[in-house]
């Protein structure tokens, strides 16, 4: 009797298991599906906030700058994990722009981590926009992850109309709240390559310096806002 119950016990076992192994194999292409889409998604709400930033009178410094950047990230949501204070984080992209053909590659994804949301912000989500200002700072964009302050120099941007500033940082950042100026302090942030949604949006393993240097890969789904940055930065 016992053996008899011991004996459907194991089948059962064996049923679930080979049930768990074939939904596996048949969402896997669905799985990968999603990320793709998430990682075109992540690229579409990128265009939305630059082009947003580029229109705002606020930005003034970072539209008539953007011809002499290298380079731009962009992170179109940055959400905060604490109540006022505390780390938090998003996904986004960079561009690169080559100094000779004056055209831009990308994107290539990134993650932002351990930024410290102010007591200005308006909510708990921000856009940020960052010029990538030198060489230095492409360099330290290449490793797998790179500390802002502590690899690369980083300042805010001035926000106003008509701003006017003489800034020396690798990188210069820009951030905004529910349309509003954010007080995000991004020195001691973590910028991470993003393997995984590189991977998905260009299907194969690549790396940022394949995506942005040797363009090696391309994916039309970036053609818009590789337009618009084109436009920009004119």
């Amino acid at each position: 009797m016992k053996s008899g119950k011991a004996g459907k016990i194991f089948c059962a076992a064996v049923s679930a298991a080979i049930m768990l192994s074939a939904w596996t194999l048949i969402s896997a292409p669905v799985l990968a599906a999603a990320d793709a889409d998430d990682a075109q998604a992540i690229v579409e709400k990128a265009q939305i906030t630059f082009n947003s930033f580029m229109r705002d009178k606020d930005y003034s410094y970072l539209q008539e700058n953007i011809a002499k950047a290298r380079g731009v990230v962009i992170y179109p949501q940055v959400l905060k994990a604490g109540f006022i204070f505390g780390g938090s984080g998003g996904n986004g992209v960079l561009f690169l722009k080559d100094k000779d053909m004056k055209d831009w590659s990308g994107p290539a994804f990134y993650t932002l981590g351990s930024v410290t949301f102010g007591l200005q912000i308006g909510g708990e989500a921000a856009e940020v926009v960052m010029l990538v200002m030198t060489q230095k700072a492409v360099d330290t964009l290449f490793s797998n992850s790179m500390k802002l302050g502590a690899d690369a120099s980083i300042a805010a941007g001035p926000v106003g109309a008509g701003a006017k500033a003489n800034i020396v940082a690798d990188f210069i950042s820009f951030a905004r709240s529910k349309g509003a100026y954010a007080g995000l302090n991004l020195e001691g942030s973590v910028l991470d390559v993003r393997d995984s949604l590189n991977k998905v949006y260009y299907g194969q393993e690549v790396r940022p310096v394949d995506i942005l240097v040797k363009r090696a890969v391309s994916n039309p789904g970036a053609k818009g806002l590789l337009d618009d940055l084109q436009k920009a930065s004119k």
